[in-house]
């Protein structure tokens, strides 16, 4: 009897994106978008505080060699104001993704009761040990994929478009491998979990390059991490519940 079977990338387009898209409105999923965006600003807000304590004191003036200009409690508190609001329009989408994906774990146990609860209930708990090294492995997959692609990035410059579509494919594949070993790793064996990842290569890559291409649209892709959990979840449980709940322990 065959493992798993494959299911083309229309039907993956047909079920799973309607379905994960349905699924950024469940409450469940609501509540992790919003706890992650609370402790994004909490960042920040830290960070504001700390760039006070930072400047409390200090002299710009002097480092520039001009006269001395030290900062009191007023004047540092309205510079790390300053800094913190740039900061917040520079570089908030970057860290509210960050820490969005560091939910995503708990978007798939999310989308499993929801939806698969007599595999939710078989699923293998997550330790801190597993995360950090699926984390790693994704880094370091990242990483590799576009120091190969560098050449190519480079080459395709003077057709303009070309860097991007390479970025979104080179990434795409890596994310869409990272979303897949999230899912896997609750379920199964160590054998089993990498049949299923060689049997979905093209599904999770397609996956994967739909959610970097999100990634380039403002705003929208505050959801991307979300949004690539919970539709490689469903291509992950687009077979029978009762096969998942009987594979290997």
């Amino acid at each position: 009897m065959e493992l798993l079977h494959r299911r083309s990338i229309d039907a993956l387009m047909l079920r799973a994106l309607p379905l994960a898209l349905a699924d950024l409105a469940q409450p469940p999923i609501v509540a992790i978008l919003i706890r992650s965006l609370i402790v994004t600003v909490l960042i920040f807000a830290m960070l504001g505080i700390a760039t006070v304590w930072a400047l409390d004191g200090s002299d710009p003036c002097g480092m520039l060699g001009l006269q001395s200009c030290r900062m009191g409690l007023s004047a540092s508190g309205l510079g790390a104001l300053i800094l913190t609001a740039l900061g917040i329009w520079l570089l908030f989408p970057a860290v509210a993704l960050g820490v969005i994906a560091a939910y995503s774990d708990r978007v798939v146990k999310a989308v499993e009761a929801i939806h698969y609860p007599s595999a939710a209930a078989a699923a293998q708990p997550g330790g801190a040990g597993r995360a950090i090294m699926l984390g790693l492995r994704s880094t370091a997959r990242l990483l590799l994929y576009n120091l190969l692609a560098l050449p190519f990035y480079l080459l395709l410059l003077i057709t303009g478009i070309g860097p991007i579509i390479l970025f979104v494919i080179a990434n795409g594949l890596a994310l869409g491998r990272d979303f897949g070993e999230m899912v896997a790793a609750r379920h199964g064996v160590p054998a089993w979990r990498r049949a299923w990842l060689r049997s979905t290569r093209i599904e999770r890559g397609a996956i994967g390059i739909i959610i970097t291409a999100v990634f380039l649209l403002p705003i929208v892709n505050l959801v991307a991490p979300l949004l690539g959990a919970t539709m490689t979840t469903h291509l992950f449980h687009q077979r029978d519940e009762d096969e998942l709940t009987k594979a290997p322990r």
